[in-house]
């Protein structure tokens, strides 16, 4: 009879305990990038919704790389991004115990699909959210304390963010209507600049180009998708007991010795798997896209006329109509998952990281199966008419003769 050695690397990392579900369902920013004063006032961070995944090839151009002007196949993952709102600004204040919000201002006019955020039962409600702040907008006296809060924030504020929230009326392929809302730190200028630039923007709308260009390396924060209750042998990967072993085989033998008398934290147990919040670093943006051009998943290479949304959809999404981030890799989540993108904490210095893309092909076949077809023109032309086509154009040729 065989033994196994009495030592092992253990099974699992604990560095990611305590593996429970998260407490929210949208990525939080725990810490937003350094601040740099010399730069332009500009936002850190931004929100979509994560709708699928394809692939794309492209020619790489790293020199001394065994792949160099090799054409690589990369997956990616489409998230849309329908533009933000501001609704209002936060000034913070530095103290020994770490931030403390000085001075909260509102904008005159918030939609519905905010406020909804400040319920659990809007058809209930009484829908009078924010009223009392909106009233300050109203008379001379109302905006003389909106300017005095100002001038406070630029007289002893440190850090200033502003309030926004996303425009789930937007996306079509989503039944929510209760809009995600963050606080999003201002980076760049002097306070007062930030604070002028946090005014100027009230009530108004921030697309995803204002914050992230092509080919930077942004951060990814979410929750994962969500397994349920699991046992250890999923959960922990722990090795499987002999099959003659008594009530039951997907289990850990010994969970630790007499004394201490009580299972130590590092034991592997059974318990929640996914749904938990993970921030993944370095992603690169593979494109930025235009929801007003017809050809967002066109490249130079493949001058096809099509949009990035492949045939039949995004399974289990549906269309992308808005603006939306080409990232690199995979992304935490299931598909509607919001996803929180954040500006890099790190400054890029290896090759892959600061190289130019240059698409030559974006997939846009079918998701559900076998897609051989690109485009539905491509897919007409190749298997011509069908039924519903033909009785299609003899129901026309009936209503024009009637």
């Amino acid at each position: 009879m065989s033994h196994r050695k009495f030592s092992a690397p253990r099974h699992g990392s604990l560095g990611f305990l305590p593996r429970k579900r998260a407490k929210r369902h949208r990525g939080k920013v725990k810490t937003f990038p350094r601040d740099d004063l010399s730069k332009p006032c500009h936002l850190t961070a931004f929100m979509g919704y994560k709708a699928g995944m394809t692939h794309v090839v492209r020619e790489m151009n790293r020199p001394g790389s065994k792949s160099h002007k090799n054409e690589v196949v990369e997956p990616c993952t489409i998230i849309e991004t329908p533009p933000m709102v501001v609704v209002g600004v936060v000034g913070y204040v530095e103290t020994p115990r770490g931030l403390r919000a000085l001075k909260t201002v509102y904008a005159e006019h918030i939609s519905d699909e905010c406020k909804r955020r400040f319920y659990k039962n809007w058809y209930r409600a009484k829908k009078k959210a924010m009223s009392t702040t909106s009233k300050r907008w109203k008379d001379e006296a109302g905006r003389a304390t909106v300017e005095a809060d100002f001038n406070q924030m630029k007289k002893y504020c440190k850090i200033i963010r502003v309030i926004c929230h996303t425009q789930l009326s937007l996306i079509k392929s989503l039944r929510q209507k209760k809009s995600h809302v963050m606080e999003i730190q201002v980076n760049g200028g002097s306070v007062a600049d930030k604070v002028e630039w946090a005014k100027e923007h009230l009530e108004k709308k921030i697309n995803i180009n204002d914050i992230f260009v092509k080919d930077e390396i942004i951060d990814v924060i979410g929750v994962t998708k969500g397994k349920g209750f699991k046992g250890v042998t999923f959960r922990w990967h722990t090795k499987k007991l002999p099959r003659k072993t008594h009530k039951g085989l997907r289990k850990v033998a010994c969970i630790g010795a007499w004394h201490p008398s009580r299972v130590q934290f590092s034991v592997a147990r059974a318990g929640q798997v996914g749904y938990h919040h993970r921030t993944e670093i370095n992603k690169k943006i593979y494109r930025i896209g235009d929801a007003k051009d017809p050809r967002n998943g066109a490249t130079k290479s493949d001058m096809t006329d099509k949009k990035i949304t492949p045939m039949g959809g995004f399974p289990h999404y549906g269309v992308v109509n808005n603006d939306f981030l080409l990232l690199k890799g995979c992304v935490m989540g299931p598909k509607k998952r919001v996803i929180t993108l954040r500006k890099s904490m790190l400054v890029s210095l290896s090759r892959s990281q600061r190289e130019e893309v240059e698409l030559k092909f974006i997939d846009t076949s079918s998701k559900f199966g076998h897609g051989r077809f690109q485009t539905k023109v491509e897919k007409t032309n190749f298997m011509g008419k069908l039924k519903k086509d033909f009785e299609k154009e003899k129901a026309a040729a009936t209503a024009a003769a009637d």
